[in-house]
């Protein structure tokens, strides 16, 4: 009879584990995890001056799709010139999906 309890409260918890797991994942990351993650990947091409990053995620289409995406820039300073890019990071998987250059600071 006891071995009968442990193993539903056991069972309980292993689904309520996996339920509370599952929802988790569809979570958003964190828009600090966002622009972290483009500055390291910007970094790779050369250093990073400044950046920022929208609190608040949106939505963009792209190719058909839909994503909820979080938007930022960079600076990245080249041959002493400031160039700034923005940057559209997917909110759910934090891979960035969208890069352009905005413009060219002298």
């Amino acid at each position: 009879m006891r071995l009968k309890k442990t193993l539903a409260v056991l069972g309980i918890g292993v689904a309520l584990g996996y339920t509370i797991k599952s929802q988790l994942e569809q979570m958003p990351i964190r828009p600090e995890q966002a622009l972290k993650h483009a500055k390291e990947q910007f970094k790779k091409q050369g250093a990073v001056s400044g950046s920022w990053i929208y609190m608040k995620t949106e939505d963009m289409d792209l190719h058909g799709l839909t994503y909820k995406v979080y938007r930022g820039g960079i600076t990245r300073t080249i041959n002493d010139h400031n160039i700034q890019y923005e940057f559209y990071v997917d909110a759910n998987t934090g891979s960035i999906i969208s890069t352009e250059q905005t413009s060219n600071v002298l």
